[in-house]
């Protein structure tokens, strides 16, 4: 499960903590709105900062942790968790980004700031390269695995909980090793797995969901659109942005398609997520490609999330602009891009 990079990477993580910086507390930033990798890669390292360097560490989080299953997952296995907007800056001596990257916009590190650390599995992005320490092996399918090899590497023990929450983070980032996952994720995960709470994970799983939720998976339903293999929805105004992404992973499941794109309006921004069936596809530079100097996105090879700035009633508009030049940067005839008729009740049935 130890590979030689995760060894060397320790050594030079090492250094830098022991030696090259001050004593101050740390401050270890998932990215907004996180996710279950997010989460659980930034426990895995506040972990490791307590146990094997024993720094003072606050682990934080910037947006709404939204998914009923993101929230059942912190409150089940206890994970110790701030908000941003409770933190002081200049309480921090030194900064961890896990599962994000500087510069990106979708994380709560402010620019002047900078990131001692950075650990993730995303194409290496420019902020990156500025930091004193970065780990970013595009190769692993989780950060949560990348974290677990610095546990293990340094000997420190996992316990259930944090266990549990690495074995689902790796489980819903490569969709149960269905999407992008390598041979250190498997090995990784067939490790941890003796030691995890299955109870707990069923019911991170399968947790009470809101009427709210039902009436966003309506709205997704409703205002499906396609051409050829690309599918897309608008949920119009929603209580939390993790709600874009699962509707993406839900709608690319319709027979014969092979993309999707789901939008949905939350304060004042259009998030935006992409999905595919492709192995080949590069979803983060499409999604990139699609928002310009508007918005900011990225990803990796058959996943990618964005967002953009938008006034008013403007999202419907932007979504099906957006839904348009999708299709055509997939070769699809944007003209053609309608309300799916295998959706539509049929003559004679209930609707």
């Amino acid at each position: 499960m130890i590979t030689e990079e995760t060894r060397a990477r320790l050594a030079s993580l090492r250094q830098l903590v022991e030696e090259k910086t001050s004593p101050g507390r740390w401050l270890v930033l998932t990215h907004d709105n996180p996710d279950p990798d997010s989460l659980a890669s930034a426990a895995a390292l506040s972990t490791l900062l307590r146990a094997l360097f024993r720094r003072k560490v606050t682990t934080a989080y910037g947006g709404i942790v939204g998914r009923a299953e993101n929230r059942q997952m912190v409150r089940t296995l206890g994970l110790r968790l701030s908000h941003v907007r409770h933190l002081s800056w200049s309480h921090y001596k030194h900064f961890a980004l896990v599962d994000c990257q500087p510069g990106t916009g979708n994380n709560a590190l402010p620019s002047e700031l900078g990131a001692d650390v950075v650990i993730d599995h995303h194409p290496t992005r420019a902020g990156a390269r500025k930091a004193a320490f970065a780990d970013i092996r595009t190769a692993y399918g989780a950060t949560a695995t990348i974290a677990t090899e610095y546990l293990a590497a340094a000997g420190v023990e996992i316990d259930r909980n944090l266990a549990t929450a690495l074995v689902y983070a790796i489980r819903t980032e490569t969709q149960d090793f269905g999407r992008e996952f390598s041979q250190f994720d498997r090995a990784v995960y067939d490790t941890l797995y003796p030691k995890a709470d299955l109870r707990a994970l069923a019911r991170i799983q399968t947790p009470p969901l809101s009427v709210d939720y039902f009436r966003s998976l309506h709205r997704a339903v409703s205002s499906l659109q396609g051409v050829s293999t690309l599918v897309t929805t608008h949920l119009g105004e929603i209580d939390q942005p993790d709600i874009v992404p699962e509707i993406a992973d839900l709608i690319l499941r319709l027979e014969g398609r092979t993309w999707a794109l789901a939008s949905g309006a939350f304060g004042d921004r259009l998030y935006l997520s992409i999905r595919t069936t492709n192995p080949r596809a590069d979803a983060g530079r499409l999604m990139r490609r699609l928002l310009g100097r508007r918005g900011r996105g990225g990803g990796h090879g058959m996943t990618a999330g964005g967002w953009m700035p938008f006034n008013g009633q403007e999202g419907e508009r932007l979504h099906q602009h957006l839904s348009r030049r999708l299709a055509s940067h997939l070769k699809k005839d944007p003209r053609k891009l309608g309300p799916l008729r295998e959706l539509q009740p049929r003559g004679g049935e209930d609707a």
